[in-house]
């Protein structure tokens, strides 16, 4: 489990923050009206956040390469 989180902590450091973001997104902006299908409720917005913050922060993994001879 832990060779699994070292490996993959950029991915769930990027799901935290966005899920914040998503939130906040959600709590300060929001959609007043309900008709918005991400901003209307805060789960949409935070599970949004969360698949944007853990892709964008993907990003920046490094790929492991192997040597072959």
């Amino acid at each position: 489990m832990k060779a699994w989180i070292k490996n993959n902590y950029l991915y769930l450091l990027g799901a935290f923050f966005g899920a914040i973001a998503g939130y906040l997104y959600w709590q300060e902006i929001g959609c007043l009206s309900g008709t918005c299908s991400i901003t209307s409720k805060p789960l949409n917005s935070t599970l949004y956040g969360t698949l944007m913050g853990a892709s964008l922060f993907g990003l920046f993994k490094k790929e492991q390469t192997t040597k072959t001879t």
